[in-house]
């Protein structure tokens, strides 16, 4: 498999103690490591570090974040602005906070195609419907006339997500994308994750404290503790035999029956994410 990302990282808040401490790991085109860890350990400090934005948090890191042969550490602004949203996308956890309320849900889309494409009004419309079929939305004028507010959670999700892939990026960051909707909800958005992964070859970053839709859909599991990455193995490794005692803690916590559906190898994208078992 060819890496597409692979990153050793150290992070802080001003004097404060490292956030995240040589944090190392790689993915591959097409591959979708899961992150988990306990609120607090680093994992949207991590996202935003990849995206050269933790300044904004006033926040600085240290180390190298290499994406497609470039070092994102050494690139100038002006790079990374013309790179966020293209090649990296980013779906974050409350898409209703996400999106502008005062913009429709068309005029976002456009601003984001045009924000990386110079092109015709007919090709901008085109790409638009495409996207928002691709991630099961309507296309039509009267959804594109529409705010957030008159969507529903999973449809605003949605929509988020067709922002975050509108330009086909290698990479996806996934951050808790599923914790603010509903069981059946989270489980059609980790079955389109899996879908856009496979459909575009898409690598995908997947941070949640749900164990069990980390295993639905993660190829990989990296499990992050004390602002380190403690145990980074394949999915059913982790969760069959844990090395590290915090992860072998961790699968503690998952229901028998889980773990046994685990064990015989079954994928739980169907009811992971309803199972409520967290961090």
């Amino acid at each position: 498999m060819e890496t597409l990302l692979n990153i050793s990282l150290s992070a802080r808040y001003g004097n404060k103690p490292d956030v995240l401490r040589d944090v190392s790991f790689a993915i591959g085109r097409g591959e979708i490591l899961g992150l988990v860890g306990p609120s607090g350990c680093g994992k949207s400090t991590l996202s935003l570090a990849i995206l050269r934005l933790l300044h904004l948090k006033r926040g600085e890191a240290r180390g190298s974040i290499e994406f497609q042969g470039r070092d994102l550490m050494q690139l100038r602004e002006r790079e990374m602005r013309a790179l966020r949203g293209k090649e990296i996308g980013l779906v974050l956890q409350s898409p209703l906070a996400s999106l502008n309320p005062a913009l429709r849900i068309g005029t976002q889309l456009t601003e984001a195609w045009r924000a990386h494409v110079r092109g015709s009004q007919e090709e901008c419309q085109q790409a638009i419907r495409q996207t928002l079929e691709t991630v099961s939305l309507q296309s039509d004028d009267e959804f594109l006339r529409r705010y957030p507010s008159q969507l529903s959670v999973g449809q605003a999700q949605r929509v988020l997500i067709g922002m975050a892939v509108l330009h086909r990026p290698a990479l996806l960051l996934a951050d808790e994308p599923t914790s603010a909707l509903d069981p059946v909800t989270q489980s059609e958005i980790l079955k389109l994750f899996a879908d856009l992964s496979r459909r575009f070859n898409m690598g995908i970053l997947y941070i949640s404290h749900d164990l069990l839709s980390v295993a639905a859909i993660s190829h990989r599991v990296a499990v992050l503790s004390a602002g380190q990455v403690v145990e980074c193995a394949e999915t059913a490794q982790v969760f069959r035999n844990p090395s590290h005692p915090y992860t072998r803690a961790l699968v503690d916590s998952i229901p028998l029956q889980a773990l046994n559906e685990l064990a015989g190898g079954q994928r739980l994208a169907a009811r992971g994410a309803a199972s409520g078992t967290t961090l």
